[in-house]
């Protein structure tokens, strides 16, 4: 029976040796991987019994911090490409609603609808799902998309560094969440007037939730970095978020959130015309038509009413 064990820069591994192994031993010396390789014999109890255990416990797959200096390096290079690309849009949303969720083509729609209402370049973390909604979205208004990947992502194709579709210079793959973070806040920052940004957040799990809350309590702390008022709009599709409405709500019987605090940091809507009619008022522009979508899907609900 053998093993394999991956082991970075400075790592070394000791096997305990319960019984007869023939054990290779490698020190790690060298930024890369190496294989470790031992052999039980077949008719031993180490299986059960028999340990390895490295030095270290960060692994070459895990991206060591090996100094604050990468993860600085890393934000400053999501500056430059939003620099170059222009803020705007910032989409947070579930990597894991593809194509076949109804929620997939609200968000297309919804993308390419505030693309040609803002005429800016929409932002995502650049993986599947409703964050592949807007970036198609966006591509089909004819507006620029920008993306902050990720390259440990729920999904198919995110752990790969490339994406299957974008130009490679309209997208950054970050080691660090840190960095992608620092990246979605300055794509959405507001330096002067003329520019025109808003954070949406669409359904989503985990990942999202994190993204929201950080923002939204940046927003409330005034830190995130605009002097200008930034938009920040909640996509509750299909009451996705009622229950988290209502813990905020319980949260303010707590007294842990002033009442009114939340509902006044950001915007909620249930449909994508709520959205646009928002993002039109907040920013003075002409009131957008209702999407083909929604009038046939009101149509279709007040025949069966």
């Amino acid at each position: 029976m053998g093993f394999a064990v991956l082991g970075t820069l400075g790592s070394c591994v000791r096997v305990r040796d319960f019984h007869q192994w023939d054990v290779k031993f490698q020190s790690f010396t060298l930024k890369e991987r190496f294989g470790v390789g031992f052999k039980l014999a077949k008719n031993s109890k180490a299986y059960q019994s028999g340990r390895v255990s490295l030095c270290r416990s960060e692994f070459i797959d895990f991206e060591e911090r090996t100094s604050p200096n990468e993860v600085r390096k890393e934000i400053e290079q999501c500056y430059e490409l939003i620099h170059r690309l222009g803020r705007g849009a910032v989409y947070l949303g579930s990597s894991r609603m593809g194509p076949g969720n109804p929620h997939y083509s609200q968000t297309l729609e919804l993308a390419q609808e505030i693309a040609r209402l803002l005429d800016c370049t929409t932002w995502t973390g650049a993986g599947p799902g409703l964050m592949d909604a807007a970036i198609k979205g966006a591509l089909q208004a004819g507006k620029p998309v920008g993306g902050l990947k990720i390259d440990r992502e729920a999904g198919e194709w995110t752990t790969s560094k490339f994406h299957p579709y974008l130009p490679s210079e309209t997208y950054l793959t970050c080691r660090f969440f840190s960095a992608r973070k620092h990246g979605l806040v300055d794509a959405a920052v507001r330096s002067s007037k003329s520019e025109k940004t808003a954070v949406v957040a669409l359904p989503g799990g985990v990942g999202t939730l994190d993204e929201m809350f950080e923002i939204l309590a940046l927003i409330q702390l005034q830190r995130i970095g605009s002097e200008l008022p930034v938009p920040f709009i909640v996509m509750n599709y299909d009451s996705f978020y009622a229950k988290l409405f209502d813990f905020l709500d319980d949260c303010e019987g707590w007294g842990t959130v002033a009442k009114g605090e939340v509902a006044s940091l950001w915007k909620v809507c249930d449909t994508n015309s709520e959205a646009l009619a928002y993002l039109a008022e907040f920013y003075n522009l002409p009131f957008p038509n209702i999407s083909k979508h929604e009038t046939e899907l009101r149509s279709a609900h007040d025949t069966s009413s």
